[in-house]
């Protein structure tokens, strides 16, 4: 199971997601911890069986064990936050923000990975989860970090391309049932 497999499975019909995966992942200027720990992070936010199948092993191979457990990590701990902080953020009653959170978020004070790298990861699934207070949050840490907004803008193409792999995907396997 690679990159190639899934681009195999795109029907006709979604051929620009067939390039676009291609180009975002396949042709990818970011360094390769970065990249395949960002799929990896989004493949598992897409929530998508199909595509993570497919992608896994590949992250697996060019992450270090360390890389593959943080990307999971930020996969996990950006599913809860996002939740929380976006909600927090469309309740009308503002007071919630000054509430104490009282969840448990270790693993972003020590990720075992380069923190920059942790962060992108957490952009990039806050991303697919769709908060805005996250995304905010992520992106100021790597713009403070001296990563380019050219740069930056790589983690959401990703995200967003994986996430319409997935939906077109499993839209297809569903409709194959």
């Amino acid at each position: 199971m690679s990159l190639d497999s899934l681009k195999s499975r795109i029907p006709d019909y979604a051929k620009d997601l067939k390039l676009n995966l291609g180009s975002v992942i396949g042709n990818s200027d970011l360094p390769s911890q970065q990249l395949w720990g960002t799929v990896l992070a989004t493949a598992i936010a897409s929530r998508s069986p199909i595509v993570l199948r497919e992608l896994e092993p590949e992250a697996k191979a060019n992450l270090s064990p360390e890389a593959y457990t943080a990307a999971k990590a930020a996969a996990a701990v950006m599913a809860m936050n996002n939740v929380f902080y976006r909600t927090r953020h469309l309740l009308s009653d503002h007071e919630y923000g000054n509430l104490r959170a009282g969840l448990r978020m270790n693993v972003i004070g020590n990720p075992g990975v380069d923190k920059v790298d942790f962060e992108y990861w957490s952009f990039a699934v806050s991303a697919i989860n769709g908060c805005g207070m996250c995304l905010d949050s992520h992106e100021q840490v790597l713009r403070k970090a001296g990563l380019d907004r050219d740069v930056i803008q790589e983690a959401f193409k990703i995200a967003a391309v994986v996430q319409a792999v997935a939906a077109t995907l499993d839209a297809e396997a569903a409709l194959a049932e």
